[in-house]
Parts: structure tokens; C-alpha cells; sequence
């Protein structure tokens, strides 16, 4: 890796670690220069603006992770429901990046930008699509492998668990603990008996 690429790479990181904490609009760009310790004329080398920042965050370090964690396990089973269930159950309890006074990333993001900016809005809604299509098509094959329900509506049930893992991070966000996922994930396991 080159060193401009390095530097670029050391930015987009540094940066995400302080949105993730503090949120995007009020993590300010002189906060980002201190904590990479680059000077402003190379912050603007790599970034002309915040926002052009902030969209690459979402397409070169969000999307990699997003998909090996939320789309890959899925493109990967046998057993849809219960590749599902684990997946919410280890990124809301056993993820250790996920911290849960800070909410989802992805979430964060989508509250913060996605009414203002056109950018923001399509680069997560691609990130959203990618998880719902791969929970559809886990879904749709669960059918044809008869370990889920003919009846069941692969795109609803899809909805249904993102709806519910966005705003139960939501939920643990404003109170702090983890107690909130732990319903959420009974809820999610008494739905899926339902559609075996």
C-alpha cells in the first residue's frame, strides 16, 4: 500500500471510530485532523468535503464489513432460520465492536444524513438491499428445502427481522443495556418456530 493510500485508509478509520462515538454532525472536521494527526492540507488532498468523507466511510470500510457480517453468513446456509438467529444473536451480544451505547453504524448514519443528502441515502440504501436480498433468497431457499413453511413471504420476513434489529439497537441505545436484545431475540425465535 501506498503511502497517500495508507494515509487515506488511516483517515477514513480514525474518522469512523470518533463518528461511531459521537455521531456525524457533530464530529467536526478539525476533531478528525487532531485525532489522525494529518495536516488539513492532506485531510483535503484525500476528502474535498466532510460529506464526500463520510460517503466513503459507508462504501469502503461499512460495506466490506457490512457484508461478511450480515450478507456472506447468509449466502452460506442450510438452514435459513437458524443462520438468521444466530447472526442477530452474535452481532447484538457477542460482537465486540458493536458497542451498545453506540447503537448500529449503518443505523446511526442512515438517521443523521440519509434526510439530507441524496449520497447518503442511496449508499445505505444499497447496503439495506444487499442484507434483504440475501435473507430473501436464504429464505426462498429454506422453502424448497422444506425446512420453512410454503405459506411464508420471504420478503416479509426479511422486513420483519431488519425493522426489528434496527430498532432494537435503537432501543438498547437509549437504555444503555443489552436486557432489550435479549427479548428481541426470544420474540425472534418464538416467530421462526412459527414458520417451520
Amino acid at each position: 500500500m501506498k503511502k497517500s493510500e495508507a494515509t487515506r485508509l488511516s483517515i477514513l478509520q480514525k474518522a469512523f471510530e470518533l463518528i461511531y462515538v459521537k455521531g456525524y454532525q457533530t464530529t467536526s472536521i478539525d476533531e478528525i485532523i487532531a485525532t489522525t494527526q494529518v495536516t488539513k492540507g492532506a485531510f483535503y488532498y484525500h476528502f474535498k468535503t466532510k460529506d464526500e468523507m463520510g460517503i466513503a466511510i459507508i462504501n469502503e470500510l461499512l460495506k466490506p464489513t457490512f457484508k461478511k457480517t450480515f450478507v456472506e453468513p447468509l449466502q452460506q446456509s442450510h438452514n435459513p432460520l437458524d443462520s438468521i438467529y444466530k447472526l442477530m444473536h452474535e452481532v447484538l451480544m457477542d460482537n465486540e465492536f458493536l458497542k451498545v451505547e453506540y447503537g448500529c453504524p449503518a443505523s446511526n448514519f442512515t438517521q443523521e444524513m440519509a434526510p439530507w443528502n441524496i449520497n447518503f441515502t442511496k449508499a445505505l440504501n444499497d447496503l439495506s438491499e444487499q442484507w434483504e436480498h440475501a435473507m430473501t433468497e436464504s429464505i426462498n431457499n429454506g422453502k424448497e428445502a422444506g425446512t420453512i413453511k410454503q405459506t411464508a413471504n420471504a420478503k416479509e420476513i426479511a422486513v420483519f427481522v431488519m425493522s426489528g434489529y434496527w430498532g432494537v439497537r435503537n432501543l438498547g441505545k437509549l437504555e444503555n443495556s443489552k436486557s432489550v436484545y435479549l427479548i428481541y431475540l426470544k420474540g425472534l425465535k418464538a416467530y421462526f418456530e412459527t414458520l417451520q
